[in-house]
């Protein structure tokens, strides 16, 4: 856009995507034709806002470019067809909202409603049949009362929720001389989505009618030979797999997709991509744009992929690992611990604010994981239990245990370990001619729905069919408002004083370590003991989808996602209980 537009109008394009202002007709129009240009000059005959309405997947209208007009000429009146593409053609559209899941919102009668092009999230093209191509505009999808009737409207509100929240927290620990813009002016929840999937022989599975219509095997018996040794985990690929993942890499460049990482999983026949990590939003985008690349690509190397959570009894089933954190826009990472976490009270205010959130909203998280495929898969074969808890580490364990109790930390004295202060640790494997190497600051836990792995929490019980859209946009919600609760404690600590000292910091954080304790679990979340524990410690033990979408209706999740964010309407939250449970009926 920076290329095609104006410097002036794409210095207004950049105020509105910041929020400063609102796009007016004029500049629409600019980059209305601008896009046409671009766009048609690739290819492209149509064009579609691109949605994600409550239906598990994305939706599209394709409209040509084409327009009649007539001209007056030497013969009379003619009609010429032109290409055209306005402003307001750019900016929204009008699909038939009683169509779509609504909760109740929409009828038949009263069927209007609108997409709007979200201006956080690029156009891409398409290509389409007969060397021709389609303009994709990412939208919201909103009713005709502006009610929110999609995935993205309240990711979109949840990101500004946390951004407020976290900018605020960062501006009253570190303020700046009056007429100096603030230290933060925006915060950012960033995503990487880790998207298992299983590819199979498409004709065996045509020969499945359980695969075809269910997404799961219901008859059958295990091989002799499955996942016994774990052998096929990080295995050479077979070839006609590495060049389906190679083509859908290729092909997601071209959309814009950074596509990172490709592997075997541990199931037979089970495989794993996962991009760079960016903006919730765009990654969202990202992550529905990969696996409908995925789908088609597979299908040109007769294979077909399944995006269900569990598809074969006896093996690991498949998640959406959501890999999320919060930057800030001179680009720190909020979760990073550096070298002296104890002493880094900024770290420590965000990680327990995380913990508070996951520990308040443990139950509606666990609503966010939520359907009939996915109960299949939480509690095996390395997909974490339905029990909400976190996973911190020995060392970041041991470091808000001293906070909180004023000591040392302790040194942990294990085998191979050259150097124990945290932060700084570092393995030699006792071989001469290789290096030593650093070691993270926690281990890993595959049995945690939400563990701590570095500098970031992995969400693990997400499932691999659904958009991480919701699970998000309720993390977010949660955050901010555990954010916004710190920085009221923060605010009394500091009474009169004219800012915030570390010892105002440390008596907040104390008291957070403390009364977060019950949602840190460091051990395995699949034995029998851990679900006696969580029941003793007051953890919402929700065994399946109707009674985690109960969740949603309760007074603690509408006042935090209604009043304190404003993440969803009153409305907008019943109509998506009533989608949850129409769904699984």
């Amino acid at each position: 856009m920076s290329k095609a537009l104006p410097k002036p109008i794409f210095a207004q394009f950049i105020k509105q995507v910041k929020g400063r202002q609102t796009l007016d007709k004029a500049t629409a129009d600019a980059i209305a034709h601008a896009v046409r240009i671009w766009a048609t000059e690739r290819g492209a005959t149509h064009f579609t806002h691109w949605f994600q309405p409550q239906t598990g997947t994305t939706a599209e209208k394709h409209d040509c470019f084409l327009t009649l007009r007539s001209i007056h000429g030497p013969t009379g009146e003619e009609v010429h067809a032109m290409d055209s593409f306005s402003g307001t053609q750019l900016l929204q559209a009008e699909p038939d909202a009683s169509s779509f899941p609504s909760g109740g919102m929409r009828t038949t009668f009263e069927a209007r409603g609108y997409t709007v092009w979200d201006t956080t999230s690029p156009m891409f093209i398409q290509p389409g049949p007969h060397n021709t191509s389609v303009l994709y505009i990412p939208s919201v999808f909103i009713s005709y009362n502006g009610d929110a009737l999609d995935e993205k409207t309240v990711l979109l509100r949840s990101s500004e929720a946390v951004s407020k929240a976290a900018c605020r927290l960062m501006n009253l620990i570190k303020p700046v001389p009056a007429g100096v813009p603030p230290y933060v002016q925006r915060v950012y929840a960033t995503l990487g989505t880790e998207q298992e999937f299983f590819l199979i022989d498409r004709a065996l599975y045509a020969l499945r009618p359980d695969l075809k219509i269910c997404g799961r095997a219901l008859f059958g018996n295990l091989p002799p030979k499955h996942q016994q040794m774990e052998d096929h985990y990080f295995g050479q690929m077979p070839s006609r797999v590495i060049a389906t993942l190679s083509e859908t890499e290729l092909e997601s460049y071209k959309l814009g997709v950074p596509i990172k990482t490709r592997h075997n999983e541990v199931a037979p026949s089970q495989f794993e991509m996962a991009p760079i990590f960016e903006e919730a939003s765009i990654a969202v985008d990202h992550n529905l744009i990969t696996m409908d690349v995925l789908h088609k690509v597979a299908h040109r190397h007769n294979l077909k992929v399944l995006f269900h959570e569990k598809p074969f009894k006896g093996i690991n089933g498949s998640g959406k690992h959501c890999n999320w954190s919060l930057s800030t826009d001179r680009g720190e990472n909020l979760l990073d611990p550096t070298v002296k976490p104890e002493t880094n009270y900024q770290f420590l205010l965000f990680l327990v604010a995380v913990l508070h959130a996951v520990h308040k909203h443990g139950g509606l998280l666990r609503t966010a994981i939520s359907s009939a495929s996915n109960d299949h898969r939480l509690g095996a074969a390395e997909a974490p239990p339905g029990i909400i808890s976190a996973f911190l580490g020995e060392q970041l364990s041991e470091v808000l245990d001293a906070v909180e109790e004023a000591r040392p930390i302790k040194t942990f004295s294990r085998p191979h370990i050259q150097s124990v202060r945290l932060g700084g640790t570092s393995l030699d494997v006792k071989v001469a001619s290789l290096p030593t190497i650093t070691r993270d600051l926690t281990d890993r836990n595959r049995t945690s729905p939400f563990a701590f792995t570095g500098n970031k929490f992995e969400f693990r019980a997400v499932g691999s069919k659904q958009s991480p859209s919701f699970p998000v946009t309720v993390l977010n919600a949660a955050v901010a408002s555990a954010l916004n609760e710190i920085t009221e404690e923060l605010i009394k600590e500091k009474g009169d004083k004219p800012m915030v000292t570390d010892a105002d910091k440390l008596n907040v954080i104390k008291r957070y370590i403390t009364s977060t304790k019950p949602i840190r679990f460091e051990r395995d979340n699949y034995s029998d003991e851990w679900v006696k524990e969580a029941e003793r410690r007051g953890l919402p033990n929700l065994k399946n989808s109707p009674d985690a979408f109960e969740q949603l209706m309760t007074a603690d999740s509408k006042k935090m996602l209604v009043e304190e964010t404003g993440v969803f309407t009153e409305s907008e939250l019943t109509s998506r209980y009533h989608i949850m449970k129409e769904h699984l009926a």
